[in-house]
């Protein structure tokens, strides 16, 4: 497979960048008078035309990243597992710890986000910043890595979405004690892929249609989680104390296998590691936004400042408001013991008003959440998609890179994300970590595309680094440095066993899930791609530039 358009490489983007910047101060460009959008601009020097529509706001621009990283979607299906390990503390102060170093991430990003404005942002990214010797393994790597995470993410929005939605409907028929219905695993699916199908009919319109839902998700998750931050901790009937929430550590090894507190409460942090990253939405969308080089950056810092702020004040609400700890993971409880924030919530509510109701009208906000979550991953997920094959970089190119001119969408590029989506969700017929593999194999792929270019970033000299409006300064070396640790971390503890004795039903798959993937990628990398793909692809040159 051969790609014969011309390849992106360090040199040729500096040479052209200072002829551009002569052209534009020699002569008079075509369309004089017309005031270009500085990411157009941009756009356009990297070697890119502008194929699609750039008309997202800022608050658009923000709207969809805050709705893929999302209030509740990290946090409520996994808040259970993690509290199970190390107890309040372990969970409040994870909460602290990965918040303080997702801003190093953030700011990493932001600022390669200013130089880079293109969809498919990070291996773009990381393409240009490994040089014209490693860009193209670099950028085959993050691009793979990045697309395995955004596709595995919609798996994972629609069956934490689908297992909200089976607590919803148990409670609402009787609940688990007084004969509700629990959706059998075949329910279960079916609801998992419509879940996938209408995210993808809802991507295949104008992006405008899928920026309005997203302010709409914004709001339904900014007034949403003010209410249930408030109300919950108001309607219990007794709250836990302030040394319960801040200074309780609890190592459930019988019911873990852990004994280890260390580990336990590296364990509890998974919550917070899952629910603080997707802010990179906002650098995929680059292409469709207005000023992207400046409001790129700002939309990815302020998604990262909301989220950190509103999720904090959820855990916290949430813990304050637990009745009895131990009976949260009762097979025999309302929720079958299957999901402890619904069980949270049924406990308050029905201690004070001897009805349910309340906690089942919360669980509706909560799911509205992971639907608007998960239309905002498939976005994402089709726009890597889409970019990566724009430069050849995945098996159908041709057809995966057409734009639908009536809308401006990729649309194939939509359905395909879905459809693999739906592959990865076929084990819920028989597994029960499905759930677990698939949050693994997500959250590794996602942030361990961040990391190779705030590497790349780190160890290219400073001259070569053309800064955008956002910049680090001097500091931009360390910040990335602690940003790419922290990435290592985080890959690595969501490979680790999550339970003991190990056994076929509790294995963590996601090793080996992921280990056959990535060395299919890297099989095919060496047996073929590497003579064919050299990175991000030059489709208008500098005669074609517009100054």
């Amino acid at each position: 497979m051969g790609n014969k358009s011309e390849t992106v490489t360090p040199a040729r983007l500096d040479s052209d960048h200072v002829a551009l910047e002569k052209n534009s101060t020699m002569s008079t460009p075509v369309g004089a008078g017309i005031k270009m959008d500085s990411g157009e601009r941009r756009l356009n020097e990297l070697g890119y035309k502008q194929e699609l529509r750039r008309e997202m706001t800022l608050f658009k621009c923000l709207a969809i990243a805050f709705s893929t990283m999302s209030l509740f979607t990290g946090i409520v299906p996994l808040f259970g597992y993690s509290f199970l390990y190390a107890g309040p503390a372990g969970v409040v102060w994870g909460w602290v710890v990965v918040t303080f170093f997702t801003w190093f991430v953030g700011f990493a990003m932001a600022e390669i986000c200013s130089s880079f404005p293109t969809t498919g942002s990070l291996y773009f990214w990381a393409a240009h910043l490994a040089g014209p010797k490693w860009g193209p393994l670099a950028s085959w790597i993050c691009a793979w890595l990045e697309t395995i995470g955004l596709v595995a993410g919609i798996g994972t929005q629609a069956y934490a979405g689908t297992q909200t939605l089976q607590n919803i409907i148990l409670l609402s028929t009787g609940t688990n004690k007084n004969g509700g219905y629990l959706a059998p695993r075949s329910v279960f699916l079916a609801i998992y892929i419509g879940l996938c199908l209408i995210w993808a009919v809802l991507n295949s319109f104008a992006l405008n249609l899928i920026a309005l839902i997203d302010i709409v998700s914004m709001w339904w998750q900014v007034v949403g989680g003010t209410l249930i931050v408030v109300l919950l901790p108001l309607v219990a009937t007794s709250t836990q104390s302030a040394s319960y929430v801040f200074t309780k550590l609890e190592i459930s090894s019988d019911a873990t296998g852990i004994t280890s507190p260390v580990y336990s409460v590296l364990l509890s942090w998974l919550v917070s590691q899952y629910s603080l990253y997707g802010y990179d939405a906002a650098a995929h969308l680059t292409e469709e936004t207005k000023n992207a080089d400046k409001n790129g950056p700002l939309a990815i810092l302020s998604s990262i400042g909301m989220i950190s702020v509103f999720g904090w004040a959820f855990i916290l609400a949430l813990i304050f408001s637990i009745q009895d700890p131990a009976y949260l993971y009762d097979p025999t409880n309302e929720t079958a013991g299957r999901f402890v924030p619904a069980q949270i919530l049924y406990d308050a509510f029905y201690g004070r008003y001897q009805s349910g109701t309340g906690a089942i009208i919360l669980l509706v906000v909560i799911w509205g959440s992971f639907f608007f979550a998960g239309l905002s991953i498939t976005t994402s997920a089709a726009r890597v998609v889409y970019a990566l094959s724009r430069d050849g970089g995945v098996p159908g190119s041709r057809v995966l890179r057409k734009v639908d001119r009536r809308v401006q969408v990729p649309v194939n590029a939509v359905w395909f994300s879905c459809a693999f989506a739906i592959i990865l969700g076929l084990p819920i017929l028989k597994l029960d970590v499905v759930f677990t593999a698939i949050t693994s194999i997500c959250t590794i792929g996602w942030v361990g595309g961040y990391a190779v270019p705030i590497f790349a970033r780190m160890v290219i000299k400073s001259e070569n680094f053309k800064r955008g409006p956002f910049h680090l300064g001097g500091a931009s070396r360390w910040i990335c440095l602690v940003a790419f640790l922290w990435i290592c971390y985080t890959c690595v503890i969501f490979l680790l066993p999550t339970s003991y004795p190990i056994k076929l039903e509790t294995f963590n798959y996601a090793p080996v899930a992921l280990g056959v993937v990535l060395a299919a990628v890297m099989g095919w990398w060496m047996v073929d791609a590497r003579h064919w793909f050299k990175g991000p692809v030059r489709e208008i040159f500098l005669g074609d530039a517009i100054a």
